[in-house]
Formats: C-alpha cells, structure tokens, sequence
C-alpha cells in the first residue's frame, strides 16, 4: 500500500525525497564552500564534548566487536544522570535508541490503534506526525477538543519554543488522551532548563506516571534526543523513559538489535561525566541567546522573536515571506544557513536561527544587514 507522504509534501532541495521524507535542517553545510556555521540546527553552541569525544574515538578499536545488546554500561550512566539518588529503581524503564527517530517510530508502532493528536502549539517537531501518518492512524489538529488514542507533545516546543510547566502538562494530557491510550512527551530540550531540569521534567514524577497508568491505563513515555544537548548528531543517540519495565520490554522485542553503535555508546557512557560543559552550557546560553535576540531586534524592530530564555534557539518571524526567503539566501551565501520555516513547517514567514558563539552571530548579523 503507498505511504501517505502528506507531511513531506512541500518540495526541497538537497539529500531529502519530499515525497518519502519529512524534511530536517543539518543538510546544507556540505555545499557551502565557505562554510563558517550552523545556525540551521538546534545543537549546543559549545560542540562535542571534547572528553566524550575522545572516548568516542577510541572505541572505534574496539568495532570490530558487536557493541552490547543490553546497552550496558551506557544505559546505567544515562540512568544515574537522570535519577542520580534513584537511578537503579529507575534504569529498567529507560531504552536507548538510534537517535529519537527510531524510538518514536518503535513507541507509536506499539500504540493503540485509531487517533492520534499533536500538542496544542500550531506547529511542533513533524517525526511524531510522519510515523504516525505510515503507522495509519486517524489525525487530528491540535486545536480539536477530541481526546486521542495516540498524543504526542514536544516541549520545550521546537521550533515555537513553547513551554508547559508540570502543572500544565499534566492537565493537558488528562484533557487529550483517551483511557488506555498514550502521551508520548518529548523533552530534547529539556535540560537546557537550567541545572534544575529534572525537577520541572515528566522523569521526576513516577509517582504520577504509574497512578494515571493503574487508574485510567494511560501510558507515559518521555522522549529524548541526546544529540543536541551534547551536540553529536551524526552519532544517532535517543533514549525513551518507559511508564514500567515491561513498556520498555515491549520496545526491546521490536528494536532491532545493536540499533545503538560501539561509538555512541561510548561516547554517552562519558559525556555523563562532564560536568564542565553542562555548567557552560546553562550559564552562556541564555546570555548569548538574548545578545543575539538584542542584535537583530536593533536591526529588524517589527520581527517577533519567540521562545524561553534557556533555549538553544531563536523562533522568528519576520512578518513577510519574502524578507525571510531573503535572510535565508543572505545567511547561506555567508556560510552561515538558518532554518526556513517554508519546507516541513509550511511557515514561510518564520525563520528559526540557533544559538551560537557571539563571533559567530557578527558573521549572521553582518549578512542579515543586506536586507
């Protein structure tokens, strides 16, 4: 049977099929001969982990072995980083995967047939609604009043950078999801919140993840991609956290084994540690984020520039398709690319610009004057 491809329908250039394919940014910087930056990509502005990546490179003398099937010693690490008093209570509902991609398509093939609804922002990250469309649920918008078998939210939102405090989420997901269906949470962005991430996330709240499970069968999954955090994503690197043990058995028996390589695994298994560059990472960004914000908004007053403070990102929308066509053209020809809200998000207003080191934001800045 054909694949519906209706999210993929916009038409773009480079490696990706618009008719099979949900467009993503990260592809333009190896046609860029002067390729000076990113700003296309929400990663963190401070690169690999230099530590991680020495790991990470070692271990490539060790691939010529299978990496562990059970994931193992990375699966702890990640574990103890998440929950440091109560991670061995909590690692058997934790799942690694090939980045989030491959552990959103395997947690809604394993979904209760039927509905299935985004989160209430007009626009959200478009994997959970493209494996939902080849998985042949039932969509429908975020604005409906209709409960869903299947609702997925981001939040922190990308690109809208929306944001639901606990108390809000949970009174969302009592409000849109059906009895004996699933809330699939994804919190990628999460723990740039501040060192105080865990206390305003979904994983310090089992207590009520098990309740809403015992009492109506709802189960909660929260999604995450360790890519961005600890920018490495060429190396495809996600991990789910599982209502109980035996959703996360459910996933194992579906995932294809050594779906995680040698090479990520090690990598996780020490970026754990570096305390250095998550301390860099909370402190700096906020500021560079609004130095930036601060910059354009001097140049381009009538631009509305969205998001909260801690995020690695800047959702802008210039007011006028053609002046963001125009900044998307302007940032390429400099080797800096931004995100167009064109292909994929259908928001042809909307440019998303990611956090970066301030020389590097002169070099944007500098090309965004020609406007």
């Amino acid at each position: 049977m054909p694949t519906d491809t209706t999210t993929a329908s916009v038409s773009s250039s480079g490696p990706w099929d618009a008719k099979l394919q949900q467009f993503h940014g990260g592809q333009e910087w190896t046609q860029l001969s002067n390729f000076v930056e990113d700003f296309s990509v929400t990663t963190n502005p401070f690169g690999m982990p230099s530590a991680a990546k020495l790991a990470a490179a070692h271990s490539i003398e060790h691939s010529h072995h299978y990496p562990p099937a059970d994931q193992e010693p990375a699966k702890s690490s990640l574990a103890r980083f998440l929950w440091p008093s109560e991670f061995e209570t909590e690692r058997d509902r934790l799942i690694l995967g090939n980045g989030a991609s491959e552990l959103i398509d395997l947690v809604i093939r394993m979904a209760p047939a039927g509905t299935w609804r985004p989160g209430p922002f007009y626009t959200q990250y478009k994997e959970y609604e493209r494996s939902a469309r080849n998985n042949n649920f039932t969509m429908l918008s975020p604005d409906t009043s209709d409960k869903a078998n299947v609702a997925c939210l981001v939040n922190p939102c990308n690109p809208t950078g929306d944001y639901l405090e606990l108390p809000e989420l949970k009174a969302w997901i009592s409000a849109n999801v059906l009895p004996g269906g699933y809330a699939i949470i994804d919190e990628s962005m999460q723990p740039w919140h501040s060192e105080q991430f865990r206390k305003h996330s979904l994983i310090s709240q089992r207590e009520y993840v098990e309740e809403l499970y015992r009492e109506q069968g709802i189960s909660v999954f929260v999604m995450h991609s360790w890519t961005k955090l600890w920018c490495c994503t060429g190396l495809r690197l996600g991990s789910v956290v599982c209502p109980t043990a035996e959703h996360m058995r459910a996933i194992k028996k579906i995932q294809v084994p050594w779906s995680v390589n040698t090479v990520a695994l090690a990598f996780l298994n020490a970026v754990v540690d570096d305390a250095e560059y998550l301390k860099d990472t909370w402190e700096l960004t906020p500021a560079w984020r609004k130095a930036t914000v601060d910059q354009l908004r001097e140049l381009f007053p009538e631009w509305e520039f969205h998001g909260r403070e801690f995020l690695s990102w800047i959702w802008i929308d210039t007011k006028d398709a053609s002046v963001a066509e125009r900044a998307v053209e302007l940032a390429r020809a400099a080797g800096v690319p931004v995100r167009s809200g064109r292909p994929g998000y259908n928001l042809p207003t909307f440019i998303r610009v990611a956090v970066r080191h301030p020389a590097k934001v002169d070099v944007l800045v500098g090309a965004l004057k020609a406007i």
